[in-house]
């Protein structure tokens, strides 16, 4: 069981905790401008930086407010 157990802790949960850790970090460090992708499917351009939020322009007139929490990753095409 101990040995089950150790595969288990090695395979899935250490590395769900190594991406869990890098998404927090990037998520600490986005600005105004970043282009991110929501949990939800929603991709935006951030315009302003809060506390617990971020507001985000997902089209031309639509602003969002969004948890930082919801932050999935950040869109890196607009990057290239």
């Amino acid at each position: 069981m101990l040995l089950v157990f150790g595969v288990f802790y090695l395979l899935l949960i250490r590395p769900q905790q190594r991406k869990q850790r890098e998404l927090q970090a990037t998520i600490a460090q986005l600005k105004a401008g970043d282009k991110v992708v929501t949990t939800g499917g929603i991709i935006g351009v951030i315009t302003a930086v809060r506390d617990t939020s971020f507001i985000i322009r997902s089209s031309e007139k639509t602003m969002l407010e969004i948890a930082r929490t919801a932050v999935a990753g950040v869109d890196l095409e607009e990057k290239k």
